[in-house]
């Protein structure tokens, strides 16, 4: 098995809220997650309000709580069955706590700072992401090149042949978003973040998150973790602060990270953990000779321990 560990988008209100009722493990994540934060992530996560959830900074650990509480419910029974693992952008921090590379309390607080971070430079260098869905007749670099005389634009998340995010300055992104269409893109959605991530404009975050990295206490992964930087196993913590730093301002790579784990284990099963589907969606079309399996509610652990 791999496991795979959602971003930014899958947080909503009631997530994880059974598993804590269900389990003992799940509800012993919360509780310290409450007191590493000294804030009730808890009942934000069970009962809202979403826009309180949704931003940055309290989205952030709550998805990798909701990972790290399905974890804990499930992990003595797969040890030894799992062969590495991944996340998508945020994700990526709950993967190396599954890895055992960091500890929840340290990888909560990591992720609240990498998200306040990313918020407070999103409003001091205001920013958009856009979605491009569908093929084009050009590349989407060439695309963000042409578009860039209006400001910065970059590609960057590379999510499915047929779906790349593009970020940077708002103008430059507008300006990318006509050019797809025009260059046969079925559609160009605006996406409601508060920031240009994963492109320059968030390196004024880089040297804060670097610090965060560097406060935390860090292990080796006991499993490889794939990196959205250069789609490649990590299994040193050293090379994991690195990336994950380097991962601020640059494109998750999530086409490659996807066919090289397939690839690393033909026909394996991909477990996403946490709330949603979206990154099981994305395996479907990516590694079609491979399963695919959600485990974020008490169903759904149920079904996976029936295996």
């Amino acid at each position: 098995m791999i496991l795979l560990f959602p971003g930014q988008g899958s947080q909503k209100p009631g997530m994880a809220k059974d598993l804590v009722e269900a389990f003992p493990e799940a509800k012993d994540v919360f509780q310290r997650a409450d007191a590493a934060l000294g804030a009730p992530l808890s009942t934000l996560c069970f009962d809202g309000p979403a826009e309180e959830l949704t931003l940055t900074h309290n989205a952030q650990p709550a998805l990798l709580a909701h990972g790290a509480a399905v974890w804990a419910v499930v992990k003595d029974k797969l040890a030894g069955r799992i062969k590495g693992a991944a996340g998508h952008s945020l994700g990526e921090f709950s993967a190396y706590h599954a890895a055992g590379a960091l500890g929840l309390e340290d990888a909560l607080k990591l992720v609240r700072r990498r998200g306040e971070l990313m918020y407070e430079t999103g409003l001091a260098v205001p920013g958009a992401m856009a979605a491009i869905l569908g093929e084009m007749t050009r590349t989407i670099e060439e695309v963000c090149t042409e578009a860039s005389a209006k400001g910065v634009v970059v590609p960057a998340n590379y999510n499915s042949l047929e779906q790349i995010v593009i970020s940077g300055e708002v103008a430059a992104v507008e300006e990318a978003m006509a050019l797809a269409k025009a260059a046969g893109a079925k559609r160009a959605l605006r996406l409601p973040v508060s920031g240009a991530f994963h492109s320059p404009l968030m390196a004024p975050a880089a040297n804060g998150l670097a610090e965060a990295l560097e406060a935390a206490r860090w292990r080796d992964p006991g499993v490889a973790v794939w990196s959205n930087v250069t789609a490649e196993a990590v299994g040193d913590a050293a090379t994991a602060k690195r990336l994950l730093h380097q991962q601020l301002t640059s494109a998750v790579r999530w086409v490659e990270v996807v066919r090289n784990m397939a690839a690393s284990f033909p026909g394996t099963t991909f477990v996403e953990m946490g709330p949603g589907s979206v990154l099981s969606g994305l395996v479907k079309r990516l590694a079609p000779g491979c399963t695919t399996m959600t485990c974020g509610t008490v169903q759904e652990v149920e079904a996976l321990l029936a295996l």
